[in-house]
């Protein structure tokens, strides 16, 4: 909002400086974006009168003018305005004068000189020329009664400040010159000036019928019909300045008397043309259909959302934003309907944006606008309109239907002083709620508000802490320094960080993504098998509506993005949070109820498996890369792998993570079902696994070298076919676990028998149908002494017989 400082001096003067002024305004609430002054600054322009203006002798658009410039002889000066003509007051430079600077950021001074031939003893302004509007379509025609001589800044009051306020939007009251002083007195304690609003004497009884039809709409309409008025006089000047100085244009007298009042007190009004009005007026909810033309030339259709006022005929406005065509005054107006309302501010909100416009009116109004003050209102623009245009003022027609509720609020003092940060007396407290003119009951240690009408932002106890802080001055507050107990956050040697982590993969090749959190809803039944996820109230997209419980849709997005732009090779991981219903979980500072929240890392590898080499062709990644990556990011931890299904893998190409025999994730490549729907060529094969069990590694310990060799031992052992290479690798290290020898145990070799050809009989080595050899090597070790046959051999024979005993195998002749 923008108004100049002088209108605002005038409700409430401090004796305080413009900068002052505005820093106090500003740490008191209410901010100051800008400061600037009315007009540039220039020197030695007067006001001066012309008393003849003759043609010039040798230029056809010239006149030599004789001008009273109060120097004690006429002035000589050509001037080229059409308007230059006897008897009018305008602003004169002076020889020496300095105006505003141009274009090229100079002041332009005036010097004697001659024009055609004819000596110009100064020089006759435009507004243009002193940089006080863009009109530059002849002189800046001063008041008749304006002083000859005086000082041109001082008769236009140019070094008055325009003051710009950056309102939030709960500062509804002070979006008028005074609100803002009712503001200002408060801070500094100055009076308040409210001019009294004498009422204007009805000349007849007569009133425009007027019926709501919906209170939750407008919950008080008052109006007044005014007959005979003029509006083809002119706006007072000093009207149009005013209006000007707080960025608004002036249209015509009865619009700019409505504009003004509202600049003035925050109250919006409309002016119909009585005559244009068929019967009387309805405040209603719009209807399907209805269609009105506004006064900015935009026809809208209306509906049951959006509130109107309408005659008997057609919608004639739009509630509380814009009034309509049809009824708007003109020239020919003479008789008028004065109309002030309260609009509910829920039935204003949100509604001019539908239309693709906004006004002063509807940000007033949307906001929340004084309901007590509508006749008052509707009795100043009367005063104005009387004085201005002349005319008649009937009889005032006010109707309360739905006014709010003053609800009051209690403000613990205790309270308040913790919140604010400072001791607090309720002495205080009370001193700064009575300057804001609240009504309010003290109690013991508490303050009861009644909040004043024009106060629609004090609902809760924190509004009112507000309030005292506002008044007390936050530039007052303490600056103590917090005295909370600083603790570093020293991770355990235990636990690596998600950075090293991070590094872990970025050096395995692989690159980071980041992606949202919330996915499309068939990922979660596609990819992770989850019936019930966890859907967001208010998604910023239809395609991301629930809250993700696995990484891998993630990837894959990131895949299918990257093959569209002819990636070769794709390689990325990410480490995020998942989001899966868990009612076990309380809520705390960093849980919700019934949402798990862990961390997790994924990876996805696609392509070849190692970049392009000249001495091979390439290799297409699969499982056991990814099981390899997988196996590296958990190192020093050795993992186990066991088969197992998951939504998003391939049923025999897939397997669960074990680490301690605890399950930590799954690595796999993806479901043909998938890689079928998401149109790849190849399957990309994908890891998922806890970051916590990730991060987690034991603590080195230090251990000597051993001092003496190992002894190896080669056993092949014949099994079933169904006997799989982790089966044979428990089988071993349970026999080995009582004695503290074994060291090692590696397969080395497998053997099938080949199928017989041509009714041949089998070179099957011993083997039957249906079995396999199995070779292992096994390495003993002692870090006291060099092992001897007789140690070794009881261990080995304790490996074949727990491998018979368990797997059925025996050795292999």
């Amino acid at each position: 909002m923008q108004f100049p400082e002088s209108w605002l001096r005038e409700f409430c003067n401090p004796p305080l400086g413009s900068a002052e002024l505005a820093e106090t305004l500003t740490m008191g609430g209410f901010e100051v974006e800008e400061r600037r002054p009315v007009a540039p600054p220039f020197s030695r322009i007067v006001v001066g009168e012309i008393k003849e203006a003759v043609q010039h002798p040798n230029a056809d658009r010239l006149r030599v003018c004789q001008v009273d410039a109060g120097q004690g002889a006429l002035l000589n000066i050509v001037c080229g305005a059409p308007n230059a003509r006897v008897g009018i007051k305008v602003p004169c430079a002076l020889v020496g004068a300095e105006l505003p600077p141009g274009e090229d950021g100079k002041p332009f001074l005036i010097k004697l000189g001659k024009l055609r031939g004819v000596e110009s003893q100064g020089m006759l302004c435009s507004a243009r020329e002193l940089k006080l509007s863009e009109d530059h379509g002849g002189l800046l025609e001063l008041d008749a009664d304006a002083p000859i001589g005086a000082d041109v800044r001082d008769v236009l009051k140019l070094d008055d400040a325009l003051l710009t306020l950056k309102l939030t939007p709960n500062l509804a009251h002070g979006l008028s010159v005074y609100g803002v002083a009712r503001e200002l007195a408060a801070l500094t304690g100055a009076p308040l000036k409210t001019p009294a609003i004498a009422p204007v004497a009805a000349s007849f009884a007569d009133v425009l019928p007027v019926k709501v039809e919906a209170p939750e709409l407008c919950g008080r309409f008052s109006g007044r019909i005014v007959r005979g008025v003029n509006t083809q006089v002119a706006t007072p000047a000093w009207m149009v300045d005013r209006l000007a100085r707080c960025g608004q244009r002036s249209v015509t007298p009865l619009v700019d008397i409505s504009n003004y009042v509202m600049f003035e007190y925050g109250q919006p009004s409309h002016i119909f043309d009585l005559d244009k009005i068929h019967g009387g007026l309805t405040v209603r909810w719009g209807k399907a259909g209805e269609q009105l033309k506004l006064l900015n030339g935009n026809t809208i259709s209306v509906d049951e959302k959006v509130g109107v006022i309408a005659d008997d005929e057609a919608v004639e406005s739009l509630a509380g934003i814009m009034g309509g065509d049809a009824t708007s005054v003109s020239d020919d107006t003479r008789n008028i309907y004065v109309e002030a309302a309260f609009w509910w501010p829920e039935a204003v909100q949100g509604r001019s944006r539908r239309f693709n416009f906004s006004t002063d009116a509807g940000h007033r109004y949307e906001r929340g606008v004084d309901p007590s003050r509508t006749v008052e209102i509707i009795e100043r623009i009367t005063q104005l309109i009387v004085e201005i245009c002349g005319g008649q003022a009937g009889a005032m027609d006010d109707k309360i239907l739905n006014v709010p509720e003053a609800m009051p609020v209690t403000l613990r003092v205790a309270r308040a002083a913790r919140v604010i940060g400072m001791p607090l007396t309720q002495a205080q407290c009370a001193d700064a709620l009575r300057r804001l003119g609240f009504a309010l009951r003290e109690g013991e240690g508490t303050l009861t508000v009644t909040p004043p009408p024009h106060r629609f932002d004090l609902l809760i106890e924190e509004d009112l802490i507000e309030e005292v802080a506002r008044l007390i001055g936050f530039n007052n507050l303490p600056t103590n320094a917090p005295l909370a107990p600083i603790t570093a956050r020293v991770r355990p040697e235990a636990r690596r960080s998600r950075f090293a982590v991070r590094r872990s993969l970025a050096a395995l090749g692989y690159q980071e993504t980041i992606n949202f959190s919330f996915v499309e809803a068939h990922w979660e039944q596609d990819l992770a098998g989850n019936a019930n996820p966890v859907r967001l109230l208010n998604p910023i997209a239809s395609q991301m509506s629930v809250m993700r419980s696995s990484l891998l849709g993630s990837l894959l997005q990131v895949l299918k993005f990257n093959l569209d732009r002819k990636a070769p090779r794709v390689r990325v991981f990410e480490v995020g949070r998942v989001f899966m219903r868990d009612d076990s979980v309380a809520t705390t500072d960093s849980t919700v109820r019934g949402v798990d929240q862990p961390m997790r890392v994924a990876g996805l590898a696609w392509g070849d498996a190692e970049e392009a080499r000249w001495d091979g062709k390439p290799q297409r990644v699969d499982f056991y890369d990814a099981k390899g990556d997988v196996e590296a990011l958990l190192a020093p931890r050795v993992a186990s792998f066991e088969p197992a299904e998951h939504p998003a893998l391939h049923p025999g190409r897939s397997a669960r993570v074990l680490v301690d025999g605890k399950a930590i994730g799954f690595v796999g490549e993806l479901h043909p079902r998938w890689r079928q729907k998401w149109d790849f060529a190849l399957a990309p094969v994908l890891f998922e696994l806890d970051l916590d069990a990730v991060a987690a590694r034991p603590v080195p310990v230090a251990r000597p070298v051993p001092k003496h060799q190992a002894v190896e031992r080669d056993i092949a052992v014949v099994v079933a076919e169904a006997v799989t290479h982790n089966a044979l690798m428990q089988a071993i290290q349970s026999a080995a676990a009582g004695q503290g020898l074994l060291r090692d145990a590696t397969l080395f070799d497998i053997y099938r028998p080949q199928p017989a050809r041509d009714g041949a009989a089998p070179a099957s080595g011993g083997l039957a149908q249906g079995e396999k050899s199995m070779a292992v090597r096994l390495s003993f070790q002692d870090d006291s002494a060099t092992l001897t046959d007789e140690q070794v051999e009881p261990a080995v024979r304790a490996v074949v017989e727990q491998l018979s005993a368990r797997l059925g195998a025996r050795l292999r002749g």
